[in-house]
C-alpha cells in the first residue's frame, strides 16, 4: 500500500464517498424523514486504486458484501452510523451492525454472505460476536482491515511474536554473489503460490539473499521461524489462512527459517495450506525429505569477495591495512554481516593505532568474530606457550614447525597454486600427537596456536558421542561447521576413545559406530584448518586411519637432559628461587606435565611460608604429586633435594 500524502488524502475522500450510500440506505431504513437524507458523494478514481476498491477485488466481494463491510467500518469511523444502527434496531444500546440489519437495509442482499465459506467470514474481514440468532449477532470489522481501508500502515496483532517484518536493507544492494542468487530465487518465486528452498552455509547471508529475492518481486519480506509454527493442525490452518490474507493485503512475502530437520512436519503442514509465495531458508544438512520446492543454493564467498566486503565496509582505512586484509580474508570465513560488524569495531582503533597496530587489530577482531559460534560448542584455550616453553627432541620440533608452515601457507598452495583444483582428497591438515600423559601434547598445540595467532579449541569427545543413531554425526557436523568460519585449531584429546580400531560388524551398533568414524574422517579431510588428535595409546589407532593423517608426532618420555631443560624453564622469571638445582631435580623420572604440577604446588608452599622456592618445597610437592599418581618416590631420585 502506498503511503504518499496525496494518495492518503484521496483515499480518505474515496472512503467517505463509499460510506455515504451505505449510510443513506441505513438512514432510509430507520423510517426517518426522507427530506433529511444526506444523499451521496462521488470521488474520482485513484491510481493506485482506493483501499476499498482493492479489498473488493482482492477478496472478490459481492456488492452486498462490500456494503456490509463498509457498514461495519462506518460504525468505527463515523458516529452517525452508530446512531442510525441504534435507530434501525429500535434500541439505543444497539449501535452496531448485524447481518440482519444489512439484509434488510442494504441493496442486493443474499443470505450466503453469512456463510463461513464466503469472503467476509472466511478471510475474517468481519468478526461475529457470540449471539443467538445468527442474524442478530453484532458485527465488528477486523482491526487490520479497518486500518487498511483508512490507508494506515499497520500489522496484524495475530502475528506478534510469530511473524516479523524484516528491516530495510542496510545497503542499496547486496554483494554480487548474494545478488545473483537472489535473482534466481526471485524468478522462481514469481510463479503464483511458488515455494523456494534456499540453502547455503551462512544463515546471515541466506537471509540477505532471501530478503532481496522477495523485494525483487515487490514483496515486503517477513520472517517466521519454523520452530514457532503451531503443532496443532487447527492452529496451523488458522495461521496459514491469516497469512494468505496478509500476503494479499500487504503484498508480503514470507521467509521461513528452518534450523533443524525435526521442525519439518509442522513446516510441511503449513506450506500445504499457503497459496502465496514462500521462501524457506535452511542449511543443506537440515533440509527435510518431502519438501516440494525449487532449490536454490547460495555459495560461500571467495577470499577475494570477502576482501572486497572488508574494503567496502572500512572505507578509506583499507589503504592503511591493505596487506592485512588479504590474510584476514583468507583465514576467516566470515559472512557479510560479521565482516560489517568487525569493520565497525575496527573503526574504534583507527585514530589511536599506527599501521602495524591496525594490522594486529583487524586480525584480532576478525578472529574474535569468527569464533562466536564455536565457543558455544567447545572450550577455548588461551595459548601462552611458545617455542622456548616446549622441550622436545629436534626431530619432533621440526615436524611441529612444518605443521605451522602448512597452516600459514595453506591458501597460497591450495588455492593460488592450484593444488585444491587438481586434487580433491587428502588436503585436510590433520596431525596425531602420540605419547604418554604429560609429555607435552597439549602444550605443543598451544605453541602452534600462539605462533599462528589462531584460536585453539579443545573438543570434548565424551560430550559429542551419543548412543542415539545419527546424533554423533550431527554433533560433529555442528563443531566442524562452526570451526570452518575461523580456521581454528581443533584439539581432540584422548582421541583413541573414538578413533580406535574399527570393529568387525557384528550388529547394528558396530555398523553405526564405524559410520561415525568414517564421517569424522571425511570432515577432517575437508576441514580448512588444523585438527590435532592426541592419544596415549598409539597402538589402539586403526592403521587405515593413520594413513589419512598428514602428520604423526611422537612425544617421547623426556630423558635426563630434557628434564633438566624443563626444570630450567618451568618457573616464571618473577618467581623467587633459592638454591634450586635443575640437574638434581631432573633425577626424578616424570614427564613435563608432572614437573609443571610439582613446580606450581611448590610455589604455593613457598608463598605460604613467605620464602623463595627451595628444594625442600619441591620435595614436599613431589611427594604429594607422586602419591596422587601412585608412583613410589625413590631415594635415588630425590637425593640432594634437601
Amino acid at each position: 500500500m502506498t503511503s504518499s500524502a496525496p494518495w492518503q488524502a484521496a483515499n480518505q475522500a474515496a472512503l467517505q464517498a463509499a460510506l455515504q450510500p451505505v449510510y443513506a440506505a441505513v438512514y432510509r431504513h430507520t423510517g426517518r424523514d426522507t427530506s433529511a437524507d444526506p444523499g451521496t458523494q462521488s470521488a474520482p478514481p485513484l491510481d493506485p486504486p482506493a483501499a476499498i476498491e482493492r479489498i473488493t477485488e482482492i477478496f472478490d466481494l459481492s456488492p452486498f458484501e462490500r456494503a456490509t463491510l463498509l457498514l461495519c467500518a462506518g460504525v468505527e469511523l463515523d458516529s452517525r452510523f452508530a446512531d442510525a444502527c441504534a435507530a434501525a434496531h429500535g434500541d439505543p444500546r444497539k449501535g452496531y451492525a448485524t447481518f440482519g440489519l444489512a439484509l434488510t437495509a442494504l441493496p442486493d442482499p443474499h443470505w450466503s454472505a453469512l456463510s463461513r465459506d464466503r469472503p467476509l467470514r472466511y478471510w475474517r474481514l468481519v468478526e461475529m460476536l457470540p449471539a443467538d440468532p445468527l442474524a442478530s449477532a453484532p458485527l465488528r470489522i477486523d482491526e487490520r482491515i479497518l486500518h487498511f481501508l483508512a490507508g494506515v500502515e499497520s500489522s496484524d496483532e495475530r502475528f506478534e511474536g510469530l511473524i516479523a517484518p524484516l528491516p530495510p536493507a542496510a545497503t542499496p544492494s547486496p554483494p554480487e554473489w548474494i545478488a545473483s542468487t537472489a535473482a534466481l530465487a526471485a524468478r522462481a518465486l514469481a510463479a503464483p503460490g511458488s515455494h523456494v528452498l534456499l540453502t547455503g552455509r551462512s544463515a546471515a547471508d541466506r537471509m540477505l539473499a532471501a530478503a532481496e529475492a522477495l523485494r525483487r518481486n515487490g514483496l515486503r519480506p517477513c520472517v517466521l521461524r519454523a520452530a514457532d509454527i503451531p503443532l496443532a493442525p487447527v492452529e496451523r490452518a488458522a495461521l496459514a489462512r491469516q497469512w494468505n490474507r496478509e500476503a494479499r493485503l500487504g503484498e508480503a512475502g514470507l521467509c521461513v527459517q528452518l534450523a533443524d530437520s525435526g521442525e519439518a512436519r509442522p513446516l510441511l503442514g503449513l506450506l500445504a495450506r499457503i497459496d502465496a509465495p514462500v521462501l524457506v531458508e535452511a542449511d543443506e544438512s537440515q533440509v527435510p525429505e518431502g519438501l516440494a520446492a525449487v532449490r536454490v543454493t547460495l555459495r560461500s564467498p571467495t577470499a577475494a569477495e570477502r576482501r572486497a566486503i572488508w574494503a567496502d565496509s572500512i572505507g578509506p582505512m583499507a589503504a592503511r591495512i591493505n596487506g592485512a586484509l588479504d590474510t584476514v580474508a583468507d583465514q576467516f570465513n566470515l559472512d557479510t554481516d560479521a565482516i560489517r560488524s568487525a569493520a565497525r569495531s575496527l573503526a574504534l582503533h583507527e585514530a589511536e593505532a599506527d599501521d602495524d597496530g591496525l594490522d594486529r587489530a583487524v586480525w584480532r577482531i576478525g578472529r574474535a568474530q569468527s569464533r562466536r559460534s564455536l565457543e558455544q560448542l567447545a572450550r577455548r584455550i588461551e595459548p601462552h606457550a611458545d617455542w622456548d616453553s616446549l622441550v622436545l627432541p629436534e626431530a619432533q620440533t621440526q615436524i611441529l614447525r612444518q605443521i605451522a608452515a602448512h597452516v600459514r601457507h595453506r591458501i597460497t598452495v591450495l588455492e593460488r597454486w592450484g593444488f585444491a583444483a587438481r586434487y580433491s582428497r587428502g588436503l585436510g591438515l590433520t596431525a596425531l600427537f602420540a605419547g604418554a600423559s604429560g609429555t607435552g601434547k597439549t602444550m605443543a598445540a598451544e605453541v602452534l596456536a600462539h605462533t599462528l595467532d589462531l584460536d585453539l579449541f579443545q573438543i570434548d569427545l565424551a560430550g559429542l558421542v551419543s548412543k542415539y543413531i545419527g546424533e554423533t554425526e550431527k554433533n560433529l557436523r555442528r563443531v566442524f561447521d562452526a570451526a570452518e568460519d575461523s580456521g581454528a585449531i581443533l584439539l581432540f584429546d584422548e582421541a583413541d576413545a573414538l578413533f580406535g580400531k574399527r570393529s568387525e560388524v557384528k550388529d547394528s551398533h558396530d555398523r553405526y559406530a564405524n559410520l561415525e568414524i568414517s564421517y569424522l574422517l571425511q570432515r577432517m579431510e575437508a576441514y580448512r584448518g588444523l585438527a590435532i588428535l592426541t592419544t596415549n595409546m598409539r597402538h589402539a589407532i586403526d592403521t587405515a586411519f593413520l594413513r589419512r593423517l598428514r602428520f604423526l608426532v611422537e612425544f617421547p618420555f623426556p630423558d635426563v637432559a630434557e628434564r633438566t631443560r624443563i626444570w630450567q624453564r618451568v618457573f616464571p622469571p618473577d618467581t623467587p628461587q633459592a638454591d634450586l638445582d635443575p640437574v638434581r631435580l631432573a633425577q626424578l623420572g616424570v614427564p613435563g606435565g608432572v614437573i609443571r604440577n610439582i613446580a606450581v604446588h611448590a610455589a604455593f608452599l613457598a608463598a605460604d611460608a613467605t620464602e623463595p622456592v627451595r628444594m625442600s618445597h619441591l620435595l614436599a610437592a613431589a611427594r604429594t604429586e607422586c602419591a596422587k599418581l601412585d608412583k613410589p618416590l625413590g631415594r635415588a631420585e630425590t637425593e640432594g633435594w634437601t
